[in-house]
């Protein structure tokens, strides 16, 4: 009885399947995924960051910390303390190629990614699209919008047009984010912050 119980201790030291091995690959996996996550946009990569929202009913903007460029869910945080009337809209434009926007509204939270392909090239790309439960695009997919295309439709802008714009891809997206800031009657405080 005393041989059988060694050999039983011993059989799992023996065998590559033992505790331990399962948790390296699992770590080498997370190594290579990491490998493939996009750089963080530099200042130079952000055209601009911003929130606009109602407060007393009056179109307000707000200049917002770079590093939020970077992070879904942390822009989604401050976005929900912005004490707005109705929300907050929050605008990002990469490199004049791509804009993000993302609306929050207590619990609701909707997102827009102009160009799905960026999601090869950015992190809050990259978010957004992981956000919608899409998977990653690949280097030969067209650029099409992806999100809720009914973000800003109680503000006036219907997702027909949105889509429209977001396809502009001749456009800056700086350019396309002022003629939605327009459209949703946030001109002026949009000029304001980009001077």
């Amino acid at each position: 009885m005393g041989d059988t119980f060694d050999d039983e201790f011993e059989l799992p030291i023996l065998d590559d399947d033992r505790p331990g091995l399962d948790d390296l690959d699992d770590e080498d996996d997370e190594d290579t995924e990491d490998d493939d996550y996009p750089d963080d946009a530099t200042e130079d990569d952000i055209d601009l960051i911003l929130a606009l929202y109602r407060e007393d009913g009056q179109p307000t903007g707000l200049e917002l910390d770079i590093d939020l460029a970077n992070d879904l869910d942390s822009l989604i945080s401050h976005l929900r303390r912005i004490p707005g009337d109705a929300g907050a809209l929050g605008m990002i434009s990469l490199a004049s190629e791509v804009f993000v926007l993302v609306r929050v509204r207590g619990k609701n939270v909707q997102v827009y990614l102009s160009d799905v392909v960026t999601a090869l090239d950015w992190p809050i790309c990259r978010d957004v699209v992981d956000f919608l439960g899409e998977e990653l695009p690949i280097e030969d997919d067209e650029s099409a919008p992806i999100g809720d295309g009914s973000i800003l439709a109680d503000a006036g802008l219907k997702e027909f047009d949105l889509e429209t714009i977001a396809s502009d891809y001749d456009q800056d997206a700086p350019d396309l984010l002022a003629q939605i800031a327009k459209k949703v009657q946030f001109g002026p405080a949009f000029q304001n912050l980009i001077g």
